[in-house]
């Protein structure tokens, strides 16, 4: 045996040694708090089970919490994975037990009340951060778990079965009542679940708040929607109730008016008509003095909608786009500065809540006829643009397109069909906003020109576009969309689609005709107007000068 062999040997022993003494040590702690609390981990506790801040006490478990997560465990193999467990072995000997049922209801008291009354022994005065620290987390640090650590039960998911019972509740949450049987990485309401944590930690929101769903069911039925992602207590109510697991819905479908200003001048133009139901004479608007106004109201449509956060089926994330899982995994982890450990760490968990927006579906008609082949559905696939959305910035043509998506829509209802608009956030080709303004000053310091209209974003980002499109349904017999990405995506997955809508020339703001040619010239679909490279350079937008007045 070589001297480096000896070497390692030595430390794979020492390495197992350290394993076997903390999970002795574990189950020290385990037979002497099993029967210090039996109450559940999910509610709270009153204010006078908190021990005093200056007197150790030694924390307790309930019955179901009793195999509480070990240390971390990894393969001897791995001198990272080593390191890191020798780390947490010696946290474990030297620092405080890990989170338990009594603990969570500290936190919930913390939370809900003030301090209590200080004793002689008690620290008086308010409560310093370090101390509400050690009472919100007052166990050791979990950077991440392992497969086959103690305790380590993740709930079973059947991934596109026909029925959510039948596929099993998404667990994401690190209560102490849930985190054994994670089975899904990441967080809910995805970039949201930072303004969470800081609302726990400023105290404004306890971290065992249970939502009451009660009166949140869709206001209409989905089809395709699968009842465990709306209604997760009705379906899993076993374990919601019986288990004190945090199962939590990823779908929200809601109904509600859309008021536009565009689709008002729309109506009085008549290329919109009143119909009752899907179209709808708005009330009548009030002078300053609280009188009725004899101006024009407008209109307002009718719609359902629904609210979907994004929860990813990893294997079929990698299917998708033609690459290995491990590889998707590494990309993610290595991407997102190493947030999301687990993703390396548990390749048992193949679903991630990723921490980006949510998309939003609006739905003009029926919202049966989505799933009805022998209806017509006229769909818009738009992805966020702050600026002009909002705002009716003019150096492209998101608003305009959009707004000219929902007049379609409403005449596809109307005539019988249906419409979609599905709106996703993926603000500037999901590049960023201060990406996309980054582009905008390189384009009108250079000139402003369609033929370095692409080249520009590349020059910021690396690349033109980094959307991925998403699969859409049966068929779409209209779709009110140029890009050539949406259009290829949703055909390539078997889908097919009726005609295509390009934005009418007269719907088009001067100084975005810099995008429209240029992703004409790239292929971008277009009815008209045909634009070659050569075409290119003759298309400039307007300069930063015209616009100071």
């Amino acid at each position: 045996m070589s001297s480096s062999d000896a070497v390692l040997t030595q430390i794979l022993a020492q390495l197992e040694a350290m394993q076997i003494a903390q999970q002795t040590m574990q189950a020290k702690l385990d037979a002497l708090s099993l029967e210090r609390d039996t109450g559940s981990p999910l509610e709270p506790r009153a204010l006078g089970s908190i021990p005093s801040l200056s007197t150790p006490s030694t924390p307790t478990r309930s019955g179901r919490d009793r195999d509480t997560i070990s240390s971390l465990s990894a393969s001897p193999a791995s001198p990272t994975a080593a390191a890191t467990r020798a780390s947490a072995t010696d946290s474990k000997i030297n620092g405080s037990p890990s989170s338990t049922a009594s603990d969570v209801a500290v936190r919930a008291a913390l939370i809900s009340a003030p301090p209590p009354p200080p004793s002689s022994a008690a620290k008086k005065g308010p409560m310093s951060d370090k101390e509400r620290e050690k009472l919100l987390y007052p166990g050791r640090v979990h950077l991440s778990t392992y497969p086959d650590q103690h305790g380590i039960h993740p709930y079973t998911l059947k991934w596109g079965a026909p029925s959510a019972s039948e596929r099993g509740p998404v667990i994401c949450s690190r209560l102490p009542s849930s985190i054994k049987h994670r089975n899904a990485i990441g967080a809910h309401s995805g970039s949201y679940s930072i303004y969470r944590a800081l609302s726990i930690a400023m105290g404004t929101l306890s971290p065992t708040h249970k939502p009451d769903y009660s009166h949140t069911e869709p206001a209409v039925s989905l089809p395709p929607t699968p009842p465990g992602s709306t209604r997760p207590k009705s379906v899993f109510r076993k374990e919601v109730d019986e288990e004190g697991l945090d199962v939590r819905p990823s779908i929200a479908v809601t109904k509600a008016h859309l008021k536009m200003s565009e689709l008002d001048d729309a109506a009085r133009k008549g290329d919109i008509v009143l119909d009752g139901t899907i179209v709808l004479q708005s009330p009548p608007l009030k002078n300053v003095d609280g009188s009725e106004s004899d101006a024009d109201p407008g209109i307002e449509i009718a719609v359902s909608k629904a609210a979907v956060e994004p929860v990813w089926y990893l294997p079929g994330v990698a299917e998708r786009f033609g690459i290995s899982e491990s590889l998707l995994r590494r990309a993610l982890f290595e991407e997102t500065g190493g947030m999301y450990p687990e993703l390396i760490t548990r390749p048992d968990i193949k679903v991630f809540l990723p921490p980006i927006g949510n998309l939003t579906v609006y739905i003009f008609g029926n919202p049966a006829f989505m799933s009805d082949e022998s209806k017509e559905l006229t769909l818009r696939v738009h992805d966020e643009c702050n600026g002009s959305d909002v705002f009716g910035s003019d150096i492209c043509t998101c608003k305009p397109y959009l707004t000219y998506a929902i007049e379609e829509c409403i005449r596809g209802a109307q005539k019988g069909g249906v419409g979609v608009v599905v709106y996703f956030r993926k603000e500037g080709r999901a590049l960023g906003e201060v990406t996309k303004y980054l582009v905008y000053n390189l384009r009108k310091r250079s000139g402003d020109r369609a033929d370095k209209y692409f080249s520009s974003t590349e020059l910021i980002a690396g690349v033109k576009d980094m959307r991925f499109q998403p699969d859409a349904g049966c068929k779409i017999d209209a779709m009110v969309s140029m890009s050539d990405m949406k259009y290829d995506a949703i055909v390539k997955s078997g889908i097919r689609i009726g005609r295509r809508y390009d934005l009418p020339d007269h719907l088009i703001p001067p100084d975005s005709r810099v995008e429209i040619d240029a992703k004409i010239a790239a292929g971008y679909f277009s009815s008209g107007k045909q634009v070659t490279e050569a075409d290119l350079v003759k298309t400039v937008g307007r300069t930063w000068e015209e616009t100071e007045h």
